[in-house]
């Protein structure tokens, strides 16, 4: 395998941390009550260093009957600009604790819960990350030189970039 070709290496969880810092905006995915996947934006308001994921949903959301009949969920990331992509998978529950929803409130979270942290309707929702992987993918030129080395050798490039997989984050 050439070096421009994916190599699968163990990632740090460090670099997932910031990764997902960075990205901030997710795309969660659960199980509906018919067993099929339901995938909506959310927020991340913290990444903890023991890989817990922290965001706030509303208690009237499908994903509180959905996360009460299966915690399994998916999470993905994706910075275009920068060519990163996270998937990762994890348990799901669901809590009040006005104490961390004080300490993850920002302003802009009023147009939603108006009453503040300690809004009737705000959920806490706590992934706990099972499995992740993430993905740094070259520049557009690392494509080109790949798409051309295939033509000329008949041999398909594969994945181009880094994969790096977490062992057990939890």
């Amino acid at each position: 395998m050439s070096k421009d070709l994916a190599q699968s290496t163990t990632g740090d969880l460090g670099e997932l941390i910031r990764i997902i810092q960075d990205i901030r905006i997710a795309l969660l995915t659960t199980v509906s009550q018919d067993g099929q996947f339901h995938t909506r934006p959310v927020q991340t308001l913290k990444v903890e260093a023991d890989a817990t994921l922290w965001f706030f949903t509303d208690w009237t959301s499908p994903k509180v009957a959905e996360l009460d009949r299966d915690v399994r969920v998916g999470v993905g990331y994706a910075d275009l600009a920068k060519n990163v992509y996270v998937a990762l998978s994890g348990e799901g529950r669901l809590l009040r604790d006005p104490q961390m929803a004080e300490e993850l409130w920002s302003v802009e979270q009023r147009a939603y819960y108006p009453n503040g942290p300690e809004d009737e309707r705000l959920a806490l929702l706590r992934v706990a990350i099972l499995h992740a992987e993430y993905w740094i993918a070259p520049g557009r030129a690392s494509y080109l030189i790949a798409a051309a080395r295939a033509q000329v050798t008949g041999t398909p490039a594969g994945v181009i970039g880094e994969n790096h997989k977490i062992p057990q984050p939890r």
